[in-house]
């Protein structure tokens, strides 16, 4: 029997004066009650109760024993409670990284309903695309378009955005509009680097359940979502990217969609964190509602 428990029965030998009412009131056998205290005293060296047929007084060791054990389960309970509380309402400081377009246009509009829900959380939001440090940043939790390898975090998928394949007007006014794989290669595509990574020129599309590459030629190369979609608004090719992320741009024609009946493969979103069976109150609901979030869009 645990330490936490063998005081607790302690406590309530003394303040019954009897075994068997503590046995009752602990609903626990008779049996188990003697022989946890007789553990304790053991364990102790010294004598808490002196018994007879008739009464059961406590020691002067057994008396500052009580006062202590009280004390300490108090503090135990106390703790107990304090992270009960937490689950429910949870409180502190929460810092997430995640794509600059993403905080603009997914979930910084969504923001006020999570903190309208957990008034007590401080929310930090950092907008990056590259690979982030989370220990040594100070960063509880990001979102990326791909799995970490990092085996010290955990990668859990929570979306799959689907995409869309566009262009400026002006570029387009330069160049044609496509209408089948084949016209690609008269056009040109922003390409795109990741941290340490070489970078990407090509288009991807759906044929069947396959994804079809196409290689695209390219005069200008970016990092950053920000800057892959102003690149595009600015006229250098054709980009793919989540159709949420672009929606304001198709709506007000500053972007234009191309090939709508070829579709790029959706894209993957992950979200990672330390790894660890139990995460804090104030991380998990963060979690929770990015989860629940992208699972409207």
């Amino acid at each position: 029997m645990d330490q936490i428990q063998a005081m607790r029965i302690f406590i309530r030998i003394r303040e019954l004066e009897s075994f068997s009412r503590a046995a009752e009131d602990l609903d626990l056998p008779r049996a188990t009650v003697s022989t946890t205290l007789k553990h304790l005293e053991q364990r102790l060296g010294v004598r808490l109760f002196l018994r007879t047929t008739r009464q059961v007084k406590i020691t002067e060791e057994g008396e500052l024993y009580y006062q202590r054990c009280v004390q300490l389960l108090s503090a135990f309970e106390e703790t107990e409670n304090l992270f009960a509380h937490q689950k429910a309402q949870p409180a502190g400081n929460v810092r997430i990284d995640m794509p600059h377009s993403m905080a603009r246009e997914i979930v910084l509009p969504a923001l006020p309903e999570f903190t309208a829900r957990y008034p007590h959380l401080n929310l930090t939001v950092s907008a990056n695309d590259n690979a982030v440090d989370l220990l040594h940043q100070g960063v509880d939790c990001v979102i990326r378009a791909w799995p970490t390898e990092n085996e010290n975090l955990q990668s859990r998928p929570i979306a799959m955005l689907a995409q869309t394949t566009c262009a400026s007007p002006d570029y387009l006014a330069r160049h044609g509009h496509p209408d089948t794989l084949e016209d690609l290669d008269t056009h040109r595509a922003v390409a795109y680097f990741f941290a340490h990574q070489r970078p990407e020129s090509q288009l991807e599309f759906m044929l069947g359940k396959t994804i079809h590459r196409v290689p695209m030629a390219s005069s200008l190369t970016v990092s950053g979502a920000d800057a892959y979609i102003a690149a595009a608004k600015a006229g250098y090719g054709l980009i793919q990217t989540s159709r949420q992320v672009v929606g304001l741009e198709l709506a007000r024609g500053e972007l234009v969609e191309v090939l709508p009946h070829l579709m790029p493969p959706p894209m993957p979103l992950y979200i990672m964190y330390p790894p660890g069976r139990f995460l804090a109150p104030r991380v998990r609901v963060l979690l929770d509602w990015l989860i629940e979030l992208f699972a409207k869009l």
